[in-house]
């Protein structure tokens, strides 16, 4: 495994008569390329990761910073059965090589006034706190959760591992979806059964997690709720970046190839079909497939030529809806917190009035809503002794709102340390040891994310399944994309599924093997 640009080991070469395995790029080691890496050479090809920055993850990159570890991007993990299976394919178990812990509560909930909710998989839990707020909605709450497995059934475990390469596979599916009603929003959904306005934020506000508008986005997506209750919430030892860490050893396992600093100018064609990537620098390797985790809208409007897209052209991808942007900072603390947990969401004084902001009218409002991240509640060890480590991540518009953040970000994150002192933290201002921001400028030129966005296309009805950009792309042969862009979508279940999806599009290696 080489960790950093070996040119000599990159450039196309006859492989030896031993190995004629046909060869797989993929570019970009989020968990979607992570995934479908291990998948390929599950599947027997011989691979070759190249990832643009100096350590694997993507969004899930970690910050090490004054003895203080910082996940950059993922914290949640859900769907652990997803990860299991990967592991499997290399005759490993995931607890091999992962500590997974489980989340109480999995999220606690702070609205503007001062009161609180601790949303975790204990159902009678719920219920109690649910008639603290409104007695009726109890009964209420128990419909949505058969409504969210209904959509469950049908969006995770029917519809999650799709290619959707045709139509005809969308429309087979129209009557169920239309029976669930999937024209309706996530957040109309919980209405539906749930009448309390505390209550309907704490039961509709997952979409954010992936991008989506709870008030536009698809109801199908209530299946998060039941996904969390079936499987719970955990968290890594070590952090996310354990994880990354522990697909890492899985692509050692296989022998893949894994190359840092590796940055991809260009996806090479011939025609319709792609036939390998040049790099920045200029240098060329050739594949057999390309597979790319890379942003799906940077994909096309970046990597590839315009005058060959048929479908994805520049028009298209620059008309598209994107997912929000994201401004995130990163602090460390010394000293504990020890009333904060693992995870917490403090709701802002307005919900859809500062959705339609971020989403619809694209300007950036004085007043926010937060994801508090508190690994050290699980896992000191992230940082010093006797302190803490935090991420504040505030959902804001995209860059089509054209906010300066090299001149607004330290005013914003100003306002986000007065917010959380003024909350949950205390005489935060003279604890901070340690600190770092994330701007959608960043994510547009360090990740690569087109308009910044934060998750790619926002998972909107008209956005999804068929509508998304293919897993199997519908512009060139040889061509194959994972990640928040591309079928399912966002969050690591997703990302993780759109790599599963492969196994349907990319022939299996003895189908072309060389020689």
């Amino acid at each position: 495994m080489n960790n950093q640009l070996d040119l000599s080991k990159l450039v196309a070469q006859p492989m030896p008569p031993f190995d004629n395995r046909p060869h797989a790029i993929v570019i970009g080691s989020g968990f979607g390329g992570l995934a479908a890496a291990v998948r390929l050479g599950a599947r027997g090809y011989r691979v070759t990761l190249l990832e643009k920055l100096d350590a694997p993850g993507g969004r899930a990159y970690v910050y090490r910073q004054d003895g203080f570890t910082f996940d950059a991007g993922p914290t949640i993990i859900t769907a652990p059965f997803l990860l299991e299976e990967l592991w499997a394919l290399c005759g490993r178990r995931l607890s091999d090589d992962v500590d997974l812990r489980p989340m109480d509560p999995f999220f606690r909930i702070r609205f503007d006034d001062g009161k609180t909710f601790d949303y975790s998989g204990d159902r009678d839990r719920n219920i109690e706190q649910i008639k603290s707020f409104n007695e009726a909605d109890a009964d209420g709450y128990l419909e949505y959760l058969k409504a969210s497995e209904q959509r469950y059934r049908v969006g995770f475990e029917r519809l999650g591992f799709k290619s959707f390469n045709s139509l005809w596979q969308l429309v087979r599916f129209l009557p169920q979806l239309i029976r669930l009603r999937s024209d309706r929003s996530v957040y109309s959904l919980v209405s539906k059964y749930i009448k309390d306005p505390y209550l309907r934020q704490v039961m509709s506000f997952h979409p954010l997690l992936i991008g989506g508008n709870p008030f536009s986005v698809t109801g199908i997506y209530s299946l998060i709720s039941h996904l969390e209750q079936r499987f719970g919430v955990w968290s890594a030892m070590g952090g996310t970046g354990s994880l990354v860490n522990g697909f890492v050893t899985l692509l050692e396992s296989q022998g893949s190839d894994i190359f840092y600093n590796a940055e991809v100018e260009q996806i090479n064609t011939e025609g319709r079909r792609v036939t390998g990537v040049s790099l920045k620098g200029g240098t060329q390797i050739d594949a057999d497939i390309v597979v790319s985790n890379a942003d799906s809208a940077w994909t096309y409007r970046h990597l590839l030529p315009e005058a060959k897209r048929r479908r994805w052209t520049n028009k298209r991808l620059d008309k598209a809806a994107y997912s929000n942007g994201l401004f995130v900072w990163y602090f460390g603390t010394d000293k504990r917190y020890e009333n904060v947990p693992h995870h917490s969401v403090l709701l802002g004084p307005r919900y859809q009035g500062l959705l339609n902001d971020i989403f619809k009218r694209k300007i950036l409002s004085e007043d926010f809503s937060l994801y508090l991240h508190r690994p050290t509640a699980t896992d000191p060890s992230l940082a010093p002794e006797g302190c803490d480590t935090f991420y504040a991540l505030a959902p804001v518009p995209h860059l089509d709102a054209g906010v300066n953040w090299l001149e607004h970000g330290e005013q914003f994150r100003k306002a986000i340390e007065e917010r959380l002192a003024s909350t949950v933290l205390p005489d935060l201002a003279g604890h901070v040891v340690t600190s770092r921001v994330l701007t959608p400028l960043d994510f547009q030129d360090r990740l690569n994310s087109f308009k910044g966005a934060g998750f790619s296309f926002e998972p909107r009805i008209s956005q999804s399944a068929w509508f998304r950009p293919h897993n199997q792309s519908e512009d060139f042969d040889g061509l194959y994309l994972v990640g928040a862009g591309t079928h399912p979508g966002a969050g690591i279940p997703g990302v993780i599924s759109s790599a599963r999806v492969l196994d349907e599009v990319v022939p299996h290696a003895a189908d072309i093997r060389h020689g």
